[in-house]
């Protein structure tokens, strides 16, 4: 079977990305076609959603983060038996680090690179034939990617959709779609962008009004011809070695943010994961000899967790033997202790000494490289890994451990010690996306 790829992209962040990507893979699949997702740059949230209308595990393109091998290997794998690969892309498709040339961790790193056609959407609010300007320069910005044609999005009335999109088609780009306006339409956010999929109530009717408006609205013949055949192999590369053979991962509303890219190599490494549940006051399996605590909202649901005795003291028994580590949102929980928004505290586990606060919110937001102080569930000391940080928690007591990891931005500034460890015990607000060698 050869794959076909298309990337759906846009100039801006808010600007329709996710709510056609859902869409469309709703309307394909619909149609019988065996569909894949991806999303470029670091995002967690975006693939659960792209999980629930393929039925197929999503997971993230990085070209920053990751090298070229492990991006081949990864979409090698999504080829396997998909007939249709759609990748969303993240930000504007241009946006990235300003360097180096190819591995900017921007959208269009990728499409260049493996030649995916990229489908440009096009928020009109407040403007008509302008459109066709951003449209052609897009087009035009690098000659190594191929905007294979424009959605206008937002469409206030049909005056203003024969505005945009005949001059569009003036420009030279066919426009392959229209969304009226419809504020029914939006998904929910907080802090760290859409409200997980798992925690929506209607989100099967939601999904199912884009699939009509796709079918509706969008050329999906257009778009399917648009798309260009994938020609990848696989590099044999995986991301990150597994922290284990038997890995306990903690797994339900207030810690999701596992990427599907690491879990997928954890498991063609022979590693088995085994999830539990904090909030329900269960503890890692004691079959395991690992147990990872993934980001997410701990910040929510401090005092569920505070009152979860029996997940609190599996953990603590199960880390005097055994590595246990935990990201962002889980490196909280290893604390001594978390200050939620009404700046109440509630005791953590306490295998860590830091206290965090979610009272006193700053953004924290960008790439990462980490270079390790010690061995741990991580990775041998000096290993060099690539990730990023997302949070608006902050440290307010750093406790007594010695620091994780030695950490710079995308830039190569250096960001000082970050993190702690405590015998088998790690953590840090950095997510890991990928070991580079």
């Amino acid at each position: 079977m050869t794959t076909r790829a298309i990337m759906i992209a846009a100039p801006r962040s808010g600007g329709g990305k996710t709510t056609t990507t859902l869409g469309l893979l709703g309307a394909f699949r619909q149609r019988g076609i065996s569909v894949q997702a991806a999303k470029t740059g670091p995002d967690y949230i975006d693939p659960a959603f792209h999980e629930v209308v393929t039925g197929r595990p999503s997971f993230n393109l990085d070209s920053w983060a990751m090298g070229p091998a492990l991006l081949e290997t990864l979409l090698a794998g999504a080829a396997q038996d998909a007939e249709l690969l759609v990748v969303e892309s993240s930000m504007g498709l241009f946006d990235g680090l300003n360097a180096p040339q190819d591995g900017r961790g921007a959208p269009s790193d990728i499409a260049a690179r493996f030649g995916i056609p990229v489908v440009l959407v096009l928020d009109i609010s407040g403007q008509g034939q302008s459109a066709a300007a951003i449209a052609h320069g897009f087009a035009t910005f690098d000659p190594r990617v191929r905007v294979a044609g424009v959605i206008l999005n937002h469409v206030a009335s049909d005056r203003h959709l024969s505005m945009a999109a005949t001059a569009v088609a003036a420009a030279g780009l066919p426009v392959l779609g229209a969304f009226r306006r419809d504020p029914t339409l939006q998904l929910p956010e907080r802090h760290l962008g859409l409200v997980q999929a798992r925690e929506h109530g209607n989100l099967s009717d939601l999904l199912d009004r884009l699939t009509v408006r796709a079918e509706e609205a969008l050329d999906l013949d257009a778009i399917l011809t648009a798309a260009s055949p994938l020609s990848v192999r696989d590099q044999g590369i995986i991301a990150l070695q597994p922290p284990g053979q038997r890995i306990a991962v903690a797994d339900d509303a207030a810690f999701s943010f596992l990427y599907g890219h690491l879990a997928r190599g954890w498991r063609q490494a022979g590693a088995e994961l085994v999830p539990f549940s904090p909030l329900a006051d269960e503890g890692p399996d004691d079959a395991c000899d690992a147990c990872w605590l993934p980001g997410g909202y701990p910040e929510l649901h401090a005092a569920k967790l505070a009152s979860a005795a029996l997940f609190r003291q599996h953990l603590v028994d199960f880390a005097q033997t055994r590595p246990v580590h935990g990201e962002c949102g889980g490196f909280m929980v290893l604390g001594r202790a978390l200050e939620d928004a009404e700046g109440k505290t509630h005791a953590m586990t306490g295998l860590l000494d830091h206290v965090t606060t979610f009272a006193r919110r700053r953004m924290n937001l960008g790439y990462r490289q980490a270079v390790l102080r010690e061995d741990c569930a991580l990775g041998t000391a000096g290993a060099v890994l690539r990730g990023h940080e997302f949070h608006y928690s902050q440290v307010a007591e750093a406790g007594t451990d010695a620091p994780l990891a030695d950490l710079q931005d995308g830039t190569g500034r250096d960001l000082g010690a970050a993190g702690g460890r405590r015998g088998p015990v790690s953590g840090s607000f950095f997510h890991v996306m990928a070991h580079r060698a």
